[in-house]
């Protein structure tokens, strides 16, 4: 069965500065953190924020694409956690003819955005992810409790990367957000 979800935001790993995407089930108070590559984050922290590029990026290209050979997005759905790494599946209609496409959760999670499709997460996932469960020992779960009790109807506040660390600000090109 599939649990729908929402992304609640973006964090950074404190001990591997690696951004970190926060799904919320929206039945409930269960969430499971997913990292993710700098590059991939900032995709998707540039649609949550709403930010316009100059020229398309990477996922903007592939809404257009969809969006002129009049396919629409279903859903996206995080289907398997094998060996510490999340799988993804995209789900498209095209001329009455569903498809599903395998993908990286954090490229499935930046068209969700873009397109305004739902996001899933497998209930296998979940109750298999050490993470869902106990948010891991790499974050812990009070952090991640003051974080998103802190969030309110946004999704925090942008920070943007500096050669030594982060720092307030808002980059249209490295847009992260993090714990404050």
């Amino acid at each position: 069965m599939e649990v729908e979800m929402k992304i609640r935001g973006l964090m950074m790993d404190p001990v591997t500065n690696m951004p970190i995407v926060i799904l919320k089930d929206i039945g409930s108070d269960t969430v499971l953190p997913i990292w993710v590559g700098v590059y991939e984050a900032n995709a998707i922290a540039l649609e949550i924020e709403k930010v316009t590029t100059p020229r398309p990026m990477t996922h903007d290209l592939i809404k257009n694409v969809l969006t002129g050979l009049d396919t629409q997005v279903h859903k996206v759905v995080v289907t398997e956690l094998r060996e510490d790494t999340f799988y993804a599946v995209i789900w498209l209609e095209r001329l009455g003819q569903v498809v599903s496409i395998d993908s990286r959760p954090s490229d499935a999670l930046a068209l969700a955005l873009r397109m305004d499709c739902p996001i899933f997460v497998e209930d296998e996932v979940l109750k298999n992810s050490k993470l869902a469960a106990n948010v891991s020992d790499r974050v812990t779960s009070e952090e991640l409790r003051k974080w998103l009790e802190g969030l309110g109807d946004d999704t925090g506040r942008a920070r943007q990367p500096e050669a030594d660390g982060w720092s307030e600000g808002r980059s249209a090109h490295r847009t992260i957000l993090a714990i404050a």
